[in-house]
């Protein structure tokens, strides 16, 4: 095993030159993409709708072509789903990833073409390794297996040759065969619908295995530790798997799970590296050990455009492309790709953290936010806040989301939280104060709409029972690895279901 390690390491560290080359020349690389993607798709019929043949350059495509949404877009990748071809994409799409994006009911589909697959997330999941071994020298990771929490969805048939299931399903079904030998558990096991049945099947099957690495989203990758050590006794996962040396993450801000990870792999040497991976493409990878931004990946099929935040709500919005981005401003992401999603607004937010290279740290959602008064509070407003409180008072999050409270007669509006904690917090006042204070930091609209309780008031947190949104979840048919609880909404629907279940 050590000899066909060091053949993988090798292999791997082989494409860091390419990564340094977009890291270089990014521009050059995303106006080539540009044109490959306009080029590719023009005998489509988006292509002919917007004759592409004609399209010369960047200003003259987003002129031409309207910003997109799921909506705008479902009823071409309906026809799709019904098997008619050479739509959006010219090659033949046979895939598609079932994502809800938010814990709503309506299901998206978003197509899969083989060039997406070979180009964008296997080429993501590879550079991921590739990365790794390159920070780590020493990496042992392929004298053991990788344990991935896949997706909640078996693969459905739709026709005879359309197929749809999670993101991570899709990916699963495709893989090579060499790559199946290199992780655990086994399809029929990663695969399962019912998520309480998996986690006890998955953790069965995978205590016997070498473990070395781990992949999935935080939230379900705690819970299967703890059935792990649950079955076997231990106090961590070290003692299970003494040779875990890396956990690779995405979907979620890793920030309130970190002291959690730290209980479960006591290790100094434990290696944390975050993907920005959706149904829709694979965008960024953590590139540095010693920084938790993401380095745009600029050579997967897909070119980029950055909407400012503050226009998402104009008639015809003007979109920046890498160049006329600036630091630390929000932008909401708009891409093109080769699974002809055109200027489609993935709904996530994002800035720019460095410029050329071009890292970015995602900030939120387009629609998870709080707006009702104008204090314009986005995730990671959130998510600063949080980490603040929870360091002063020995806290630990496990799950939290909030909304507005409207205004009601002569009293002010506010935000109602509700935090399910893994550590009680000391101090439950002081931790709802910092949590204030700090977002009044963070945010100065906050800030001003708080001034002597004139527009909003305190927050009001609840302290939820263990498990209340796991039973949230479930109830709703929505426990799996794709699913995520909503960070903040602009309206009460969430918090007041799952007030209902308190």
């Amino acid at each position: 095993m050590a000899i066909v390690n060091s053949i993988f390491t090798w292999y791997m560290k082989k494409r860091i030159h390419q990564i340094e080359l977009f890291m270089k020349y990014p521009l050059d690389v995303q106006d080539e993409w540009l044109h490959t993607l306009i080029s590719s798709a023009e005998n489509t019929e988006w292509g002919k709708l917007y004759d592409y043949k004609s399209i010369l350059t960047v200003q003259q495509f987003k002129e031409r072509v309207p910003i997109q949404n799921y909506d705008t877009l479902k009823p071409y990748i309906e026809r799709m789903l019904q098997g008619e071809q050479n739509i959006l994409w010219p090659s033949e799409i046979k895939w598609f990833a079932k994502s809800s994006g938010t814990t709503s009911d309506r299901s998206k589909f978003i197509p899969v073409s083989e060039e997406a697959l070979e180009e964008c997330h296997f080429k993501g999941g590879k550079d991921m390794l590739s990365i790794y071994c390159n920070n780590r020298p020493q990496a042992k990771m392929f004298t053991g297996k990788g344990l991935v929490l896949g997706g909640s969805h078996q693969i459905n048939q739709l026709c005879e040759d359309i197929h749809f299931g999670d993101l991570s399903a899709v990916l699963i079904k495709n893989l090579p065969v060499w790559a199946e030998y290199y992780r655990t558990p086994d399809m029929s096991i990663a695969l399962m619908d019912n998520y309480e049945e998996k986690i006890d099947r998955m953790a069965e099957a995978t205590i016997k295995e070498n473990v070395t690495s781990i992949s999935g989203v935080p939230t379900w990758t705690i819970v299967l530790a703890k059935k792990v050590m649950e079955i076997t006794g231990t106090k961590n996962l070290l003692e299970v798997w003494p040779n875990l040396e890396a956990y690779f993450h995405g979907a979620v801000n890793f920030t309130p799970y970190r002291a959690q990870f730290k209980e479960l792999i006591p290790s100094s040497d434990m290696y944390y590296l975050e993907t920005y991976n959706a149904s829709e493409g694979f965008f960024g990878i953590q590139d540095q050990s010693d920084s938790e931004e993401l380095l745009l990946m600029l050579d997967y099929g897909i070119y980029y455009e950055f909407l400012p935040i503050e226009h998402l709500d104009d008639e015809n919005p003007k979109t920046l492309s890498l160049e006329q981005v600036e630091l630390h401003k929000n932008y909401a992401v708009i891409i093109s790709t080769n699974a002809g999603l055109w200027r489609y607004m993935i709904g996530d937010t994002v800035h720019f953290t460095s410029l050329y290279p071009f890292r970015i740290k995602i900030t939120g959602r387009t629609k998870h936010f709080i707006n009702a008064f104008g204090e314009e509070v986005i995730i990671d407003n959130a998510e600063n806040a949080l980490t603040k409180a929870c360091a002063l008072t020995n806290a630990k999050i496990k799950d939290y989301t909030a909304c507005p409270i409207y205004f009601s007669g002569e009293e002010a509006g506010g935000h109602e939280w509700i935090i399910e904690f893994e550590q009680q917090p000391t101090d439950f006042e002081q931790f709802v104060n910092v949590l204030d204070d700090t977002l009044r930091e963070v945010n100065s609209d906050y800030d001003a709409k708080r001034f002597k309780d004139m527009a909003l008031k305190r927050p009001k947190v609840h302290n939820a029972p263990k498990d209340i949104f796991y039973k949230w979840l479930k109830e709703k048919g929505k426990l799996g690895g794709q699913h995520k609880v909503p960070r903040l909404a602009n309206n009460r629907e969430y918090v007041d279901e799952i007030l209902k279940l308190m």
